[in-house]
């Protein structure tokens, strides 16, 4: 069986420790751990590797967040994925720091990146794990949130938080999207 996990976030590395690039961050650190590296293809950086009996194709696209879709779908179709194999990590301001959520479909809550993906797959029935960002800007000021640095805090809790999202994505693809929401939806 093959996956296809796709870490939303903007090339740059203007971009590289922002909240919007959680899902690259994401992405890194599951390749990191296992000992895998990603290499620049078509629409992105592309690393592959094994969990147990499946495949797994890690994709950070390199079409910036607005035009996350024309990635994904050119990747399911190479690699011959079913949509309900796709996982899309993204940030999420409505979530608290850290907090990780698991759905089979949803709107796009007004982020460009999954909405542009919805448009490109002609659906919005597809996997993603939200890792939540917080909130904590005046209003009028969510774009400088989105693509502001994580607080000092934040930094010291991010190792601990993207494992329980590498372990939701592990979950997610060894035993099934209602295991990983049931597991992970209240860590």
């Amino acid at each position: 069986m093959k996956y296809l996990i796709v870490g939303l976030g903007n090339i740059g590395a203007e971009y590289r420790d922002t909240r919007h690039n959680i899902g690259f961050m994401i992405l890194d650190a599951l390749a990191e751990a296992s000992n895998i590296s990603f290499s620049t293809e078509r629409y992105g950086d592309v690393a592959r590797m094994r969990l147990k009996n499946k495949q797994l194709v890690l994709l950070k696209p390199s079409t910036y967040m607005n035009l996350s879709g024309n990635a994904v779908r050119y990747w399911k179709e190479k690699e011959g994925v079913d949509t309900d194999h796709i996982l899309v990590l993204v940030d999420d301001i409505a979530l608290p720091f850290g907090a990780v959520r698991i759905k089979p479909r949803g709107s796009d809550a007004g982020h460009n990146g999954l909405k542009n993906i919805a448009q490109m797959l002609g659906t919005d029935v597809y996997p993603r794990l939200r890792f939540g960002i917080g909130n904590d800007f005046p209003r009028g000021c969510q774009v400088e949130y989105v693509l502001g640095a994580f607080t000092l805090d934040q930094r010291q809790q991010m190792p601990t938080r993207i494992e329980v999202a590498i372990d939701a994505l592990r979950t997610f693809c060894l035993a099934g999207i209602q295991t990983a929401m049931n597991t992970y939806n209240n860590k």
